[in-house]
């Protein structure tokens, strides 16, 4: 197998996409470093993996890195303020992390932890979500931002929650929640402070452009606005409405489709205030993208700027206008989940066994064997670089009418595997001879189909959900041998009994691949994969298709020295916890099937040590990690 660059490993892009965060290792493992610490050591994952693994924290499981989700906190927030003290804007920056992005109580807290310099604070969008918020000391001027469709009991714990000293805002999303609002307001008496959802027009490219645009789900269009506005007149509470909110869309891939969505959002806010609104805030919800792919494009999983320049391009064109509306500059939100918190956590999981499509030896065709078997043993003679096509045409050819054969009962098992053995022999000289990929695309074509299948231990749709729904682009490396060129090429496989199961998109240095370039597996020796940027929507969206559960989870500290601490380890499902989560009672399980087995014993199919093995394996499963052990 061929591979461009200066060095293996070169091949899978970890320059472009790593962002200074990954690195690979003399001995070939990838290695993480710490982005807060400069000059700090590469503390390798392999190693890191073996550790937890003594300690009992094993495979497929999610590592997370607590200062890459410092890092993610800081560059937000500093890239703000820069864009601020250069603009000479006359308001401070106020984030809000969306819980719904990752509501596990470990990133909560930490961001939460992390942001109180700042005064960076949280998005609720469901009552639950409300609830975790409310449970943190947050700091004096960090806002609580409440979203979503919401219901009495929500509004009035978000109203009642400011006589705790939370700056916890409600957004109004359309003119009957402003109803509920005043009922509430009503029945106890309390102010509300309110925000009010506006739609743009402007909309986005890329996978989430439905979150954007006047057909987008939430908000209000002009018309409603009005309304709004004129009820709150009449009621004497416009002095309550605060905050302008107006979501620019998710993962924006063009900075200039930025640009546009916020000077939209200052026309709203101009407007509104024109109308008496004493606005404060000014809420330009989610968008902030994740370059995924490293290609620095406006594309579906990458993006075309960096976090300054966004910061940049929101400050100055929220000052322009302000400025040329003579009004005073609002303190500015946004909501940016993604770029938060992506990066601070990755998937780590095991290859158990491979489905390989070529064959290192041959079998030579026996006597009373179809000639076709001959035919295709034949190839074997030719295959050279100048022919490699011709041979594969033959080999297709071949094989086909050998099938064709068999199908119609012409030829037996022994013999059409025996056939099947030679073309996989004959792909495995063509592979070596192959040249370069893009020289030959009808070459190309071909090998791809014959990639192997690596079968790994994990659930695509529990632990990378978006990767099925949308073909969302992690990147995807093994974490060993990074030093040795890869010799293989493979399709990833997960361990749930569906065809849909499957990563068969990388990223690789020379662009997106249907198969990425694997090594060879070594008896008894571990082949770990990483999938890196994992820590938005991943673990909150999965599924218990199958029923597997959560992975492991670990969360690290890297270390100057070149170790790690272990700051927190959450242990993945059990079955029992998953058939609790569809409605069954792992006590009435075990009940059913000791009734089974002991109805096997009065039958006399069973003995009574046949009956204690069986139920201990029952008992052991049961409570066991619902994944490869």
């Amino acid at each position: 197998m061929t591979t461009d660059g200066d060095t293996p490993h070169s091949i899978y892009a970890i320059e472009k996409w790593g962002m200074d965060l990954a690195s690979v290792l003399p001995n070939g493992d990838l290695g993480l470093k710490n982005p807060l610490k400069e000059n700090s050591p590469i503390v390798s994952l392999p190693k890191m993996v073996r550790d937890l693994e003594e300690r009992g924290v094993h495979t497929p499981l999610v590592l997370r890195v607590s200062c890459f989700l410092q890092q993610g906190i800081q560059n937000i927030n500093q890239g703000f303020a820069e864009a601020i003290a250069r603009a000479g804007y006359k308001a401070p920056y106020r984030g809000v992390f969306p819980i719904k992005v990752n509501q596990q109580a470990q990133v909560v807290d930490r961001i939460v932890e992390f942001g109180r310099p700042y005064s960076f604070g949280l998005e609720a969008g469901s009552k639950p979500e409300l609830v975790i918020a409310l449970a943190h000391r947050l700091a004096k001027d960090a806002l609580i931002v409440c979203n979503g469709v919401k219901d009495a009991e929500f509004i009035r714990l978000a109203i009642l929650s400011r006589k705790l000293g939370f700056n916890t805002v409600i957004v109004l999303e359309s003119p009957k929640e402003l109803d509920t609002v005043l009922s509430v307001v009503d029945e106890i008496g309390e102010e509300p402070l309110l925000g009010v959802r506006v739609k743009l027009t402007n909309r986005i490219s890329g996978n989430w452009a439905e979150s954007s645009g006047d057909r987008s789900t939430f908000g209000m269009n002009t018309d409603q606005i009005v309304a709004v506005i004129d009820k709150l007149k009449d009621k004497g509470m416009l002095h309550c409405l605060k905050l302008q909110h107006s979501h620019l869309g998710s993962q924006i891939p063009d900075v200039n489709d930025v640009r546009r969505a916020v000077g939209e959002a200052c026309r709203y806010f101009v407007e509104l205030v024109g109308e008496g609104a004493p606005l404060t805030h000014l809420d330009l919800g989610g968008g902030l993208g994740v370059d995924y792919t490293g290609e620095k494009t406006a594309s579906e999983n990458s993006i075309n700027y960096g976090v300054k320049e966004y910061c940049t391009n929101v400050v100055e064109t929220v000052a322009y206008a302000m400025d040329e509306a003579g009004l005073e500059h609002p303190v500015l939100v946004t909501e940016s989940g993604r770029a938060t918190v992506a990066t601070s956590s990755m998937l780590i999981f095991n290859v158990l066994e491979a489905t390989l499509y070529d064959a290192s030896s041959a079998p030579k065709p026996e006597e009373g064997d179809n000639h076709l078997v001959a035919d295709l043993a034949a190839i074997d003679s030719y295959v050279v670089p100048e022919r490699l096509q011709e041979c594969i045409n033959d080999a297709n050819f071949y094989r086909n009418e050998l099938r064709a054969l068999f199908r119609r009962g012409y030829i037996g098992l022994r013999q059409m595997a025996r056939a099947e053995r030679i073309f996989l022999h004959l792909m495995g000289r063509i592979k070596l001879l192959a040249p370069p990929t893009g020289e030959m695309p009808e070459i190309d074509a071909h090998l791809e189909q014959l990639a192997d299948i690596y079968h790994c231990n994990f659930s695509l749709f529990q632990s990378l959900p978006d990767v099925w729904a949308i073909d969302q682009l992690h990147p995807v490396v093994p974490l060993q041998k990074l030093n040795e060129a890869p010799d293989r090429r493979a399709v990833l496989s997960d361990i749930t009994c569906d065809s849909d199961g499957k990563i068969n998109r990388f990223i690789l240095e020379d662009g997106i691949s249907p198969s990425l370039p694997v090594h060879s597996l070594t008896e008894d020796e571990p082949y770990l994969l990483g999938v890196f940027f994992v820590g938005a929507y991943q673990e909150t969206l999965g599924d218990l298709h199958n029923l597997f559960g959560d992975t492991n989870v670990a969360t690290v500290e890297l270390r100057d020295d070149g170790g790690f601490d272990l700051l927190h380890e959450q242990e993945g499902d059990t079955i029992a916890e998953v058939m609790s989560y569809v409605e069954y009672d792992p006590r009435d399980c075990v009940d059913a099937f000791r009734s089974i087995v002991d109805q096997a014993i009065s039958e006399a199919r069973l003995n009574t040590s046949e009956r204690k093995m069986l139920m201990a394996a029952y008992r052991d499963s049961i409570n066991g990690y619902t994944y490869y052990e």
